[in-house]
């Protein structure tokens, strides 16, 4: 889900998270079949892939104005790439001028899973800088099995309902085979409605696809903007093809030489961390539904009203009930931006007094359930991704009980299900062919990195770490709140990028803003 504006869809907000709750996070995924394909540099295109960087793009009209779209063809398997075709959906929006055009610049909002058209047509092509607008063709490629690429399917909606009500912190054994069975389900139907599609939706193989697009659009280089998850995307870009790589921003940075069960610890420690915050801010007003008192209180209420929801759920005004796990995933939801803030004091007060229905709207909103019952796929990409990137987190319950006082430790308050939430991928039918590994891209031109001190999904060790692994990376701090930075209001931030876009001068390394 993707970035900033309060909750305009937390699906563009969210877009760009790890969404834990759903899936491991993501990591990192070189081994993959489609490896024996050779990394291209400035080397020619192998002969197997020719045909489909010679194909033609025919542009139509989107209906959305100012827009274009096109469906470009790849291989569906890298390693055999006369062995089918998989059509990925493009939309692009033409530079404004007045300004020299410099290129294409590619868009993704992150997830995995976030449809990175939407966000094109949503905000990045009408919501970026005009100056980036009116020099950049800005770009974007719904990744394989996303969106409308494809999309990979598991559920029906009414089977989703019933799995995003699942007890993610189980009390008993019963619970602990509750929630097993729930994600086995979730496994098994992605494989069933899917299954073909499923081994080859890795973020290597959603690279290369960018390298199609790449030379079919006319550009020597690749010019990136990415968030979240898409920072991964953006730096695989970077490892497989170094000598293509251009001005590439990577905003709200993963650490993609983590393991899936240290990345699902960070993370929710980045949870508590923007909890903190947010909980800072609350008990400064008369009006905190948890407390005035200190952050610990807060914490403390916070806890309770999960537990007091766990035992008793409470009406919406829908036919579906406010449990534990609706209403934590609504919590997380507004971690990831602090304008939503003052909506979650609104749903925390409107719950204690026997009202979910607000909870329940931002549980939604991360979910991208739509009034009617039904969901996008993001949540089907998201853990269909993450699950061929890297080998689970754990992979019995009795390794999720062992490692529950680590996760506790990183999140009083969300610990216990982040834990559980990461042990979906024990059951998925498709084994994972990515390993955590640095990656340092050698010969890439200057690399942007940037972090954000306090950010939930993406924690700032991650952007440190990355830039540091990048053999011209640069690292960009924002000192402040909330998921990814450009755009978000800092013009200490957007001036650094805007600069790089449009100049290609990156910030000074270790450059700090507020």
């Amino acid at each position: 889900m993707d970035t900033r504006r309060p909750l305009r869809t937390l699906a563009l907000a969210l877009g760009t998270a790890g969404l834990l709750i759903s899936g491991c996070s993501s990591g990192s995924s070189t081994t993959s079949a489609s490896s024996s394909i050779p990394s291209a540099t400035a080397s020619p295109v192998p002969a197997a892939l020719k045909t489909f960087y010679a194909q033609h793009l025919s542009w139509r009209d989107c209906g959305v104005t100012g827009f274009q779209c096109t469906t470009m063809k790849a291989p569906l398997d890298y390693a055999k790439p006369d062995g089918g075709e998989i059509k990925l959906a493009v939309s692009r929006k033409k530079a404004t001028g007045p300004g020299k055009r410099i290129g294409s610049l590619l868009v993704n909002p992150g997830g995995p899973g976030g449809s990175a058209i939407g966000y094109l047509q949503g905000y990045a092509a009408i919501g970026y800088p005009a100056q980036v607008r009116a020099r950049y063709d800005m770009v974007a490629i719904d990744p394989r099995g996303v969106a409308r690429s494809e999309p990979v399917t598991c559920l029906t909606g009414p089977q989703m309902d019933a799995y995003t009500q699942v007890d993610q912190t189980p009390d008993d054994a019963g619970e602990v085979t509750a929630l097993s069975g729930a994600f086995k389900k979730f496994a098994t139907g992605c494989e069933q409605r899917s299954g073909e599609i499923l081994p080859h939706v890795s973020t290597v193989e959603t690279a290369r696809d960018m390298d199609i697009l790449r030379a079919l659009l006319g550009d020597d280089r690749l010019n990136y903007v990415g968030a979240s998850y898409g920072t991964f995307l953006g730096a695989t870009y970077a490892e497989l093809f170094p000598a293509r790589a251009g001005r590439l921003v990577l905003d709200g940075a993963m650490d993609p030489s983590l393991p899936s069960v240290e990345m699902n610890r960070d993370q929710t420690a980045g949870f508590e961390t923007a909890f903190q915050s947010f909980a800072g801010d609350c008990v400064k007003k008369a009006d905190c539904p948890l407390g005035t008192t200190s952050t610990s209180e807060a914490a403390n209420r916070l806890k309770q009203l999960f537990a007091d929801l766990d035992a008793k759920p409470i009406a919406t005004g829908d036919p579906r009930k406010l449990g534990e796990s609706l209403a934590t995933t609504g919590v997380i939801a507004a971690m990831y931006d602090e304008t939503a803030w003052p909506q979650l004091r609104e749903a925390l007060t409107a719950a204690q007094k026997g009202d979910g229905s607000g909870l329940l709207s931002l549980a939604d909103s991360y979910y991208e359930r739509e009034p009617n019952g039904s969901y996008a796929n993001l949540m089907y990409a998201n853990a269909a991704v993450n699950c061929i990137d890297l080998p689970p987190a754990f992979t019995t319950s009795k390794a999720v009980t062992q490692a529950l006082p680590t996760f506790e430790k990183a999140s009083p308050v969300f610990g216990k299900g982040f834990a559980w939430a990461s042990l979906n991928c024990a059951y998925w039918p498709v084994r994972a062919t990515g390993t955590p590994h640095r990656i340092k891209a050698e010969g890439a031109a200057p690399i942007v990195v940037v972090g954000t001190t306090r950010d939930p999904a993406t924690p700032y060790k991650w952007a440190k770490s990355l830039a540091g692994q990048l053999s011209s990376g640069t690292l960009l701090t924002y000192q402040g709140d909330g998921h990814t930075a450009y755009g978000r209001g800092s013009d200490c931030i957007d001036t650094a990028i805007n600069t790089y876009l449009l100049e290609g001068t990156p910030p000074s390394d270790g450059k700090k803003c507020s």
